[in-house]
């Protein structure tokens, strides 16, 4: 035990290390110094390891990419909300005030734990329309035309967001739509000052907003890009806000909201129609759940790679000492690694929307496969993707959001949803206020031909009428025993995969407390391209080398996902939340 202990404190050493040399010193706002249990018991303080502290509360905890969307859900929850009421008010809330990716013009997914134990997923991913079809966006020679399927009406998706918070508020809420609208309404009507955060990412598409008149109107400032301190009124998604908190789902899917995107679609060559919105459905489904030492990992299904893909992971991992081997070393960078290569071949081979094919989900996560796996791992050299079969599959934008929310009764709800690119295809249709999303991109525009994140797609996720793209979206829930632990995940595209794993690992294996777990450089690979991703300050110039004689080939990339997590401290039953410092515009508060 004593050796176990030890052990596990020279690993939160090295990681307190490597997080201040990658300057992850900052904290998520004002809190308490925690502490990261050991899952054999003793605690590791790292209080003056490293400067990162999550914020702690009592009752109840929100995180969000944005902080006046978390203030809401707070509000909300205060307000006698429970964990699912807050978490449509927050879903609502940051379509208005991070509409690069919060959205009423998307789809998601919800994971909820419920107090009494129990743990649903609810899938409201985008619909191809019905019209749609394998040739979409190819010419009559069958050749791939550029940016159909992300800049303009073709590329968009059966929005599923609206019937997916409404879904979750009619079964598990106990507010009404309109109380839990209302923040979002005001927000809008009123508008918000600007913060450099939110700023930053308006700035991206700047020059694209210009090119559509009601789009300037609303996100430039009188034609300039708005700065810090200005204020974005949206009265227009205000007035659709107050449709939807009217008329509910009807409004949004029979009523004028769809009527005003059909014409649109129609007046710019796109295909929605009315039968397209009227025909749209959400879905319950189980989790997919599996262990890792001594933790229950309750994660998304498919139209979800996510939640398997996880599970697969952990499966091929959990034989071997990461505690020991300690964060950013050597042999958990080469086994995290190779366990990540087989697990994205497999997931981009067998997994599509279950409407239209059959997922292996239990062969996938099973100890056998696991075992099968692990044996073609080398101990000393890296396998080239080459050598592992599959067939190369797709991805989703990496411009998501992601948000969590545990209550005071101990239920909590875990959601991401998307538009796909940053603001979707950049487009809102007349009046309505909101970005419209470019998720049909996430299909194969033609087998063998890259998609605009640079994958080769089969068949099996070609474009099909009525049929939900595949994702990566994984928002997870971790159990202790049968208490909850941990809320977790984030956008980031196929990289969501690997950024809410190592959200977890952080803190099960290497002693992080849960704000330097959602801090910390990652590293990602997804079988192809055959090279792994990494952010400045994971790996010693010397792991590196010894990593590169191994046959590695590494990519260094700025930074990439935006993990909103929440921790359940077993002993104080604190609840302790990190936002990510990739997203300086978020906040995790609590009461």
């Amino acid at each position: 035990m004593r050796e176990r202990v030890m052990a596990r404190a020279a690993a939160v050493v090295m990681a307190a290390a490597l997080l201040a040399r990658a300057g992850v010193g900052r904290a998520a706002g004002p809190g308490i110094a925690s502490q990261a249990l050991d899952s054999s018991g003793p605690a590791t303080t790292l209080a003056g390891l490293a400067a990162a502290e999550p914020v702690s509360a009592r009752h109840a905890m929100v995180v969000t990419a944005q902080h006046l969307a978390t203030r809401v859900g707070v509000e909300i929850l205060k307000q006698g909300g429970n964990a699912v009421d807050a978490a449509v008010a927050v879903g609502y809330a940051l379509a208005v005030v991070h509409p690069c990716c919060g959205n009423i013009g998307g789809g998601g997914f919800m994971m909820i734990h419920l107090a009494d134990g129990k743990d649903v997923f609810l899938d409201f991913r985008e619909k191809a329309p019905l019209e749609a079809g394998p040739a979409l966006y190819q010419d009559s020679k069958g050749n791939v035309i550029a940016g159909l399927s992300t800049k303009t009406y073709l590329g968009v998706g059966v929005p599923g967001t609206v019937m997916g918070l409404d879904t979750a508020l009619q079964r598990y809420g106990t507010l009404p739509l309109a109380k839990v609208l209302a923040p979002a309404i005001r927000l809008a009507s009123d508008g918000y000052v600007l913060e450099q955060g939110d700023v930053n990412i308006l700035d991206v598409r700047a020059k694209d907003f210009a090119k559509h008149p009601n789009v300037a109107a609303i996100f430039l400032n009188h034609g300039k890009p708005y700065v810090a301190g200005d204020r974005l009124r949206q009265p227009q998604l205000a007035a659709t806000l107050e449709l939807i908190a009217r008329g509910g789902t009807e409004a949004f899917y029979r009523g004028p909201i769809a009527r005003a995107v059909v014409a649109a679609s129609e007046a710019h060559g796109g295909i929605l129609s009315m039968k397209d919105f009227a025909d749209y459905s959400v879905a319950w489904d189980e989790p997919v759940r599996c262990g890792y030492h001594g933790y229950t990992i309750v994660s998304d299904p498919p139209p979800s790679s996510g939640g398997t893909s996880i599970c697969e992971i952990l499966q091929i991992l959990a034989p071997y000492p990461l505690a020991k081997w300690g964060y950013g070393s050597v042999d958990t960078l080469h086994y995290l690694v190779e366990a990540e290569r087989r697990t994205f071949a497999d997931r981009n081979s067998d997994l599509g929307d279950p409407a239209f094919v059959h997922d292996p989900v239990a062969k996938l996560i099973s100890p056998q496969h696991a075992a099968a796996l692990r044996a073609g791992i080398s101990p000393g050299e890296a396998t080239p993707s080459s050598q592992i079969k599959g067939n190369l599959g797709p991805t989703e934008g990496a411009d998501t959001t992601d948000y969590s929310v545990v209550d005071a009764r101990g239920n909590a709800v875990a959601v991401t949803y998307t538009i796909n690119y940053l603001f979707g295809n950049g487009q809102i249709a007349g009046d309505t206020g909101f970005f419209l999303n470019d998720e049909m991109d996430d299909f194969t525009s033609k087998p063998g031909v890259p998609n605009g994140f640079g994958l080769v797609q089969g068949t099996a996720n070609q474009i099909e009428p009525g049929k939900r793209p595949l994702s990566s979206m994984a928002p997870t829930i971790v159990l202790r025993g049968k208490r909850l632990y941990m809320v977790t995940g984030s956008p980031g595209g196929s990289t969501i995969i690997s950024t809410t794993l190592e959200s977890f690992l952080n803190v099960a294996d290497f002693g992080m407390n849960v704000q330097q777990a959602v801090n910390a450089p990652r590293v990602h690979q997804q079988w192809y391209p055959d090279e792994v991703f990494v952010e400045p300050g994971l790996m010693t110039a010397a792991v590196q080398r010894r990593l590169e004689a191994m046959g590695y080939r590494f990519k260094q990339i700025k930074s990439w996902g935006a993990d909103e997590a929440i921790l359940v401290d077993p002993k104080t039953h604190l609840l302790e939340g990190a936002n990510d410092r990739r997203r300086p515009a978020g906040l995790a508060a609590g009461y």
